[in-house]
Formats: C-alpha cells, structure tokens, sequence
C-alpha cells in the first residue's frame, strides 16, 4: 500500500464509523491479537467498532482484553449479519479470501457492500479490498496492525492492551521469535511493546504454560501415530475424531503438535491430519525448512495456502484417503524435497 493510500484511510478514519473487523475461522493467536489491538485502536478514534469472528477461538485466547466484546458469528448468525449489514467499513484481518471465514459468513461478506480494508501476510489474495495492505514478507498480522497504526501517525495510541495484543500474535505467529520471518524489525516493535506496558512473561504463560491432563494424552497418542517417510524428508501425524474424543479434545489443544514432527533430524517437510466429523472433513497443517514451499503444495493439493513454510489445508475424503492421497503426492516432490534437504 502507497502512502497515499494511508492517507485516504486516514482520512476515511477521521469521522465516526460503523466498523467491524472480521478474522478467518478457526482463530488463532495472530487472528484474535491483530482484531482486539485495531479494536481498542479504533475505538480511541471514537468509532462504533465491533469485532466478528466465524467462530470461537480456543481457551488460551480467552484472556486478551475485550476478547469477551467479540460476536461470535456461528451462535449469534442473526446479529452478526445486521452488524456486518449496518457497516460502513469491513476490515478484514489475518486471511486474504471470502471462504477462509467459512460458508454461512463468506455468503453474508459476498453479499454486502461496505468499504473493505485487508491487512494480511499470506500470500495470493483474492480481490475483494478497497485497499489492500498486504505483505507476505511479515511475521504476522500483528506486527502489520503496529506498523498500520504507525503509517496512521498514532504510534502513541498504543497502549498496554494494544500492545498485549499484538504481542501475543507476534508471539504466536513466530513461533516465539523461532522462524526466520522474524526480523531485527519485528524484535524492535516487540521492544517498543514491552516499553507499552506488554508483559512478555505473563503472556507466554498464557498461552504455552497451561495445559490439562487430557492435552498431553493427545499430544502422546499423536507422537504414537507419527510415521516418517525417509527418502522424502517427511514426518506426518494423524489423529482420528475418535482419538480426539477419548481424550476430550477441546479447540487449540493440537496447537503446535505439527512441530514435533518438523523436529526430526533429517525432516524438511511435516504435516498432521486431524479427522473433525462434525464439519465431515479432515483438517491439514503443514510445515517446512528451508526453500520447499507448503503453501503451493497446500494449494496444489489440499484446498488451502499460507506461508512458504506453514499453511493448511482441508479434505473431504476420509482419513485413510486423504492419507493415501498425500502419500502418493508425495513421489513428484521427491527432487524437489532432496534438493531442499541438501541445501
């Protein structure tokens, strides 16, 4: 986005507004972070401002600031859509397509006729924006709303819940600060957050310190079915609905499993296929090292897209199939995995 963009959103900001600030479904820390700081953000500018998220996220969200202000589309469908149908202006966070919101949302977004402004950091957006701010090249969302408020010149309207917000996605979405998408940038923003009053330990407690019981039986159950396919540098989890309702499974409670498969020595490429019966599909995370690109193979294969190096997907075939479809893919990356490996 050019300056004289920011300029017209600056402009377009300087009255009171119906806003609302959508996120993808299935939310995650980068998600909820990104909306509940340009939420505060917004609400200083005096706006009548309204978050909307398809669904809920899980528990070790719960706790962001204003987080219980959010309407969660997927209970309350009818306000959600005279909110989204009252709005002046739709900002759409963390995701770059309509269907990322899920079927019932993506027909009420398709369907009204505000100003949207996107902010993401996947790559390949749809065209649906008014004004687009996106750079694929950014840790996160987060880290984008930061510097959005700061092309704004709002810089000091950061505070401590702004700053706990986006913090948390930066945290999230770098896997605290492990990717190479982390930047000598994103750790001077981070800087700054924690001089706004973000307290650095206390978040990360939140979100990797509190686990059940139930979790960590999953997380065994999940290292038990991992398989490893040595010739092409690739490690894979399943976990089958039943699995997951033996040990009561609960929202966000696989986050991070994909990693202990990307781990293993000699691992470029990882993936985890999670059975979910109830949206009768099979819910895919993908990782990788190095130059081997899961967002094409995501998008070539299963339905999705992301980043170079993490993205997802989704099947509609069982999981047996969906497995085997993966496993039979996998032979025409054979050079391309070796030759990523070799680097």
């Amino acid at each position: 986005m050019n300056l004289e963009n920011f300029q017209n959103i600056k402009q377009l900001l300087s009255e009171p507004k119906k806003i609302v600030i959508v996120t993808h479904r299935n939310p995650d820390g980068d998600a909820y972070g990104s909306s509940l700081a340009l939420y505060h953000y917004l609400l200083k500018l005096n706006h009548q401002v309204t978050v909307v998220s398809p669904n809920d996220c899980p528990d070790f969200l719960k706790w962001l600031p204003s987080r219980d202000e959010i309407v969660i589309y997927e209970k309350e469908e009818d306000k959600g859509i005279k909110i989204l149908e009252a709005a002046d202006i739709v900002f759409t966070l963390d995701f770059n397509a309509f269907h990322r919101t899920g079927v019932k949302m993506q027909k009420t977004l398709e369907q009204i006729n505000p100003i949207f402004i996107m902010i993401d950091h996947h790559q390949q957006p749809d065209d649906f924006a008014k004004f687009t701010y996106v750079d694929s090249e950014v840790c996160s969302t987060c880290q984008m709303i930061y510097q959005f408020i700061e092309k704004l010149e709002h810089i000091d309207f950061i505070d401590k819940n702004i700053a706990t917000c986006i913090y948390t996605g930066i945290l999230t979405d770098t896997g605290s600060f492990r990717f190479p998408s982390t930047t000598s940038l994103t750790h001077k923003i981070v800087a700054d957050l924690l001089e706004k009053g973000a307290d650095n330990s206390l978040i990360y407690n939140q979100i990797h310190d509190v686990n059940t019981y139930d979790r960590l039986q999953l997380l065994g159950r999940s290292l038990k079915n991992m398989k490893v396919e040595n010739k092409f540098y690739t490690a894979y989890i399943t976990l089958s609905q039943s699995e997951l309702t033996r040990f009561n499974f609960k929202k966000g409670d696989t986050e991070g499993f994909v990693n202990y498969a990307l781990s293993l020595k000699n691992v470029i490429f990882a993936a985890i296929f999670i059975e979910d019966r109830q949206q009768k599909i099979i819910k895919i995370s993908f990782r990788s090292v190095g130059d081997f690109s899961v967002n094409d193979f995501a998008r070539n294969h299963f339905n999705g897209g992301g980043h170079t190096n993490a993205a997802g997907g989704r099947s509609d075939e069982s999981l047996n199939n969906t497995v085997s479809n993966f496993l039979n893919i996998l032979p025409f990356y054979q050079k391309e995995l070796k030759q990523s490996y070799e680097k």
